[in-house]
């Protein structure tokens, strides 16, 4: 047995929330799984995060009780970089302050120097 310096109680009560972390089952039809996923590739995710993002999707559609189907019609209609975007945001509604996604906007600041140029 290995001993640490935390005590006994303490030990048990992560193992328990540990232990207890992955037992909610969550199912989808296979049809909206598929498309979802689809969707997610032919956009050039990898089918790791494909699948990541669409199991994501498909429960954000759940809570907001909206068809994915619609979620994805409107989706199609982004270029890459909205979508990157859209899918940040969604990512982020699902994890914790201390761990979300960013990403970075182009400012375009006019410089005094850039106005006193003659072209």
């Amino acid at each position: 047995m290995i001993t640490g310096n935390l005590p006994i109680s303490q030990t048990g009560g992560v193992k328990l929330v540990f232990d207890n972390y992955f037992t909610k089952q969550v199912s989808f039809p296979a049809a909206e799984i598929d498309a979802t996923v689809g969707f997610f590739i032919k956009r050039g995710f990898d089918n790791s995060s494909a699948n990541s993002t669409a199991i994501i999707l498909l429960n954000q559609a759940r809570v907001e009780n909206v068809s994915v189907f619609s979620l994805l019609d409107k989706l199609k209609g982004l270029t890459e970089i909205q979508l990157g975007q859209v899918i940040t945001q969604v990512l982020n509604s699902y994890r914790e302050k201390t761990s979300q996604l960013g990403y970075r906007t182009a400012i375009n600041t006019a410089t005094f120097e850039a106005r006193n140029i003659l072209v």
